[in-house]
Formats: C-alpha cells, structure tokens, sequence
C-alpha cells in the first residue's frame, strides 16, 4: 500500500492543493491521498483560522466523489499543535505503508526546524512540489545532508493560487470561481465564511 499525505491549514482548500495531490498520485502511483487539516499549525502564525470543523468539512467537499482521495480528522482530533511526526507515527501504527508526506518548496526550506524530522525521514519519503523560478538545487541547498536522499521531486506547472489571496478576495467580494472547486465554494456560501477577514 502507498499513502500520500498531505497536510496543512486548508484555509480555504482549493485547486492547486487538488493538483498537487493528484499529480503525487500519478508520480508515486499512490493507492491513496490523505488530505489531513492541522489542528493548529506550529509554524505558521496565522492570527485567526477559521475554525477546525469548518476547515475539515471544506477539505470533505473538495475530496468527495474523487477517487483515490480521502481525508482524515486526526490532527484535529488529537489537539494542540499538529507535529507531522506524531502523525506519521500514529498512522503507521494503523495503517502500515509506504508513506509520502506530500509539501511545497516554501516548507522543505526549514524542514530541519521541524519537530524530530530525522524520526519522520525514517518512517515517510517527503514528496516536494518546486515551482519556477525555483529549481531542484535551490531548495535541496538549504537541506542537511543526511535528508537529501529522502527527498523525490513532484513535478507539475506552476500556480498562483493561495488561500491568502482566496480569503481576501473572498472579503472584498471579487469572483473566486476558478481557485476552488464548486463543492468547496457551495460549503464557503452556506456556511458564511470569510465575510470578515
């Protein structure tokens, strides 16, 4: 079994999460993607995020009715802080794989800050996504040594598309039509988020 991860604040999820995901999919020939929404994200310091349950329900409309796509409440289940260590730990004692913990360029430069990541480079291949203008050596540069074997490259075309942007468009009522999915602009609409950001 192959399981991709991707995690992250989801805030909103939109179409250049979709894409990565499934060009992981493809690339790895993963079984599955599990998109798993931070509780709370010690790295970034967001001053408000919309609330758990409304990030986890936006992640359940963008993933419904995809194939080899599926979510997970852990992180927000378990509280506090969301470390992709606890979780990989805890997943490979339930569900043993081969793992691949999906992320983009911007994370894979301070992944030796993470929490205990010589314990997760054990238990998981980290899939980075580079963008243009950035190349392979611009982000490996920057990594220890020891985890560069762990890392395989997804490739994919560039995108502009970021939650930030969607949440102030969002709030000065410009259209967002083509960065999130219909699902997920169906859940924003019903559920009034965003109206004060």
């Amino acid at each position: 079994m192959r399981i991709g991860i991707l995690g992250g604040t989801f805030d909103p999820p939109h179409v250049g999460h979709l894409a990565l995901g499934e060009a992981a999919i493809a690339q790895f020939e993963l079984d599955e993607l599990l998109i798993i929404p931070a509780n709370r994200n010690p790295i970034k310091s967001i001053k408000t995020v919309t609330p758990a349950k409304h990030r986890l329900g936006m992640v359940e409309a963008l993933v419904n009715g995809r194939p080899n796509m599926a979510y997970s409440d852990l992180e927000i289940t378990r509280g506090g802080q969301s470390f992709t260590v606890d979780t990989l730990a805890e997943m490979q004692m339930v569900r043993p794989a081969e793992y691949w913990f999906i992320m983009g360029a911007d994370s894979l430069r301070n992944f030796s800050e993470w929490k205990s990541p010589h314990r997760l480079v054990r238990m998981c291949r980290i899939a980075v996504a580079i963008r243009p203008p950035l190349i392979v050596s611009d982000v490996l540069v920057k990594l220890p040594e020891e985890f560069k074997d762990n890392v395989d490259v997804i490739s994919m075309p560039p995108s502009d598309v970021s939650s930030t942007e969607i949440r102030n468009r969002l709030h000065n009522g410009q259209n967002i039509n083509s960065w999130i999915t219909p699902e997920v602009q169906q859940y924003i609409e019903t559920h009034k988020l965003y109206r004060n950001v």
